[in-house]
């Protein structure tokens, strides 16, 4: 499950970008990815032994901890980062069967798409969550109308990717095709992140009125007199 990465959100004007920033960019999908590439082709070139695989995955997942503990990355989210891996390889090294190393990627994207789409029916849309947390905003988009059904809109997007992960994942997890899910968990990491961050940040602009001062600035109702 990508998570978004909130200290690497920057002040900037309006636009795809800022909220791709906000959501923590490519970077955090990418260093996903490597882990699970590393896990493959360990996996391949050990003769199937799903020890060398998951002590690859490791050892990128450490070294990129490192180096991200090095560029200034919390280390909260490092950490949470390199468990993700080490569970992954546990549960693989426990069952005996490599396809297994994605059965956590499997379960935490159809969790992250219920959870998306539960905060959307209570009317706690995620994306205005995370995006109101990285602005300092706390709950005041929520008092903005037009902008918690904006959210609410947006959201959809959200829950779509992760759904279409589950549907590809779990398809190619059924046929135990390794090396499959290892080509799929790249192409549907920051390409498909890309996407829906630029996705969800056009419907938000198309959900909002022309004359709404946009996502950094919730329209808040005239207090009672």
């Amino acid at each position: 499950m990508h998570v978004p990465d909130l200290e690497q959100s920057r002040p900037e004007t309006t636009g795809p970008e800022s909220l791709s920033q906000l959501l923590g960019g490519w970077r955090a999908s990418t260093d996903a990815t490597l882990p699970p590439v590393a896990f493959v082709v360990g996996w391949l070139v050990s003769g199937h032994s799903i020890g060398a695989g998951a002590g690859a995955a490791i050892a990128v997942a450490v070294l990129l901890a490192g180096y991200r503990l090095l560029r200034g990355t919390r280390p909260r989210a490092v950490l949470l980062g390199l468990l993700g891996v080490a569970v992954a390889a546990t549960v693989a090294l426990r069952t005996g069967r490599a396809v297994d190393f994605f059965l956590v990627q499997l379960a935490s994207n159809a969790a992250s798409a219920l959870a998306w789409a539960v905060s959307i029916v209570v009317r706690w849309p995620l994306l205005g969550v995370v995006v109101g947390a990285a602005l300092g905003q706390r709950t005041r988009w929520r008092r903005d109308p037009d902008l918690l059904r904006a959210y609410c809109r947006a959201s959809w997007v959200w829950v779509c990717q992760y759904t279409v992960r589950v549907v590809v994942f779990g398809v190619l997890y059924a046929a135990n095709a390794v090396v499959a899910l290892g080509i799929a968990r790249v192409a549907l990491s920051w390409p498909l992140v890309a996407a829906c961050v630029a996705v969800s940040a056009w419907v938000v602009r198309r959900s909002l009125p022309a004359d709404h001062p946009g996502f950094r600035h919730p329209r808040l109702p005239a207090p009672a007199n």
